[in-house]
Order: structure tokens, then sequence, then C-alpha cells
């Protein structure tokens, strides 16, 4: 007879408890392998949440930095155009406070901006660079509003009309139809009205200068050679 039926037919007792404990074995294998499954899927969605986390993290710094990048536009819009200025000439006056508030958020705000999104990585860093761009633009709205209510209030009747005066110099300065010398006289005489009165940043005057000499070396326009 084969020893295994052999050893079946004198000990076949054994085959309960042994059921019993291979069961309890197999029951057993199947817990831990669910539960080393239920840890992969933790491992997965931990790891899933800290991706998405670091998106919308990516996602906030660029939305910051683009409203970052509004209000900037919004003072280059001052700072390019002497015009504007002129009419609204608190926007450069360091001796009101809520233009040297405006121009000191913009300081903090233009230096924690990141060079890119990914390198703001923690939400401390990322909390503080939102609160610097919003006391930007809550600080360029407030002294703009009170630019513009202001306009050249605090000027006196004399200083208004030297105001004017650059104004209608720097319109023949920035003008194709005016000769060459007419351009430079009058940009020179407009300078000469503004001192002490308007601060230009030098980002104006660069763009103003470059302007006029731009068209300098372009040289008068066809009109205007016939009139000479």
């Amino acid at each position: 007879m084969d020893p295994f039926y052999n050893f079946v037919s004198h000990f076949w007792w054994l085959v309960f408890p042994m059921s019993g404990l291979m069961g309890g074995w197999a029951r057993s294998w199947s817990k831990a392998t669910e539960r080393r499954h239920r840890r992969r899927m933790e491992l997965y969605t931990i790891k899933n949440q800290a991706a998405q986390a670091e998106q919308a993290s990516q996602a906030q710094v660029l939305a910051l930095m683009n409203a970052h990048d509004a209000v900037n536009r919004r003072w280059l819009d001052y700072e390019l155009d002497v015009g504007k200025l002129i009419d609204y000439p608190v926007m450069t006056d360091v001796r009101e406070p809520l233009t040297v508030a405006f121009l000191r958020a913009k300081r903090e705000a233009d230096g924690l901006r990141p060079a890119a999104p990914g390198e703001l990585r923690t939400a401390a860093r990322l909390a503080e660079y939102r609160a610097a761009v919003t006391s930007f633009e809550i600080a360029f709205d407030v002294a703009e509003r009170e630019a513009k209510r202001i306009r050249d209030s605090k000027f006196t009747g004399p200083e208004r009309q030297r105001l004017e005066t650059a104004r209608k110099l720097l319109r023949i300065a920035s003008d194709a139809a005016a000769t060459p010398a007419e351009r430079q006289t009058a940009y020179r005489r407009a300078r000469r009205e503004l001192d002490g009165l308007i601060v230009l940043p030098e980002a104006t005057l660069a763009a103003l200068e470059d302007k006029i000499a731009s068209m300098l070396d372009a040289g008068p326009a066809p009109e205007a050679r016939r009139s000479v």
C-alpha cells in the first residue's frame, strides 16, 4: 500500500486538527496580504496627495506672481509716461506718506518674489509672499486714488502754470513734425520747468530721452523739412 494512504489509515484522526491549523494559516496569509495591499494603497494616496498639493501650491504662486506683475504694469504706466506724472505728481512725491507706503510695499513684494513658482517650497514663504503682494496692491490703489483726488491742488498758481508749460513743451519735444533743434530746446526747457516741482524717476527720464533721441536720429518729418 502506498505510504501516504497507510499513514492516513492509521492517523486519520489528525486530519481535523491539521485542517483547522491550515485554515488558520490561510486566514493569516490572507489578512497579511490584505494589510500589505492596504499599506501600498495608503502610500500611493499619500504620494498622490503630495503631488497634487505641490501642483496646487505652484498654481497659487503663479497666480500671485501674475497679480504682482499687474500692479507693476500699473505703476509702469506712470513711470514711463511723464505726462501722467505731471497730471498726478503725488505718485512720485516721496514727501507723501501714501506714496512712501506704496514704494515700500513694492520693494518688499519685489524682494520676496521668486524667480520661478517652484522656488517657494514652504507654506510659510508662500504666505509671506501672498501678504506682500496683497499689501502692494492695496498700497498702490490707495496712493493712486489720492493722487487722482489731489492732482496738482497742492501747488501754487505759478507752480501749476509751470506744470502746464512743461506739459506743452514735452508735447513739442515728442512731436515728429518739429525740427531736431525745436525738440531739444523744448526738452531742456521742460526739464527746467519741472525742476523742484516733480521728481521724475530715472526710468521716466530714460524712456523720454530714448524716445526723443530716436526721433532726432530719424530727422524732421517731410512737412518740417519743407517749412525750414
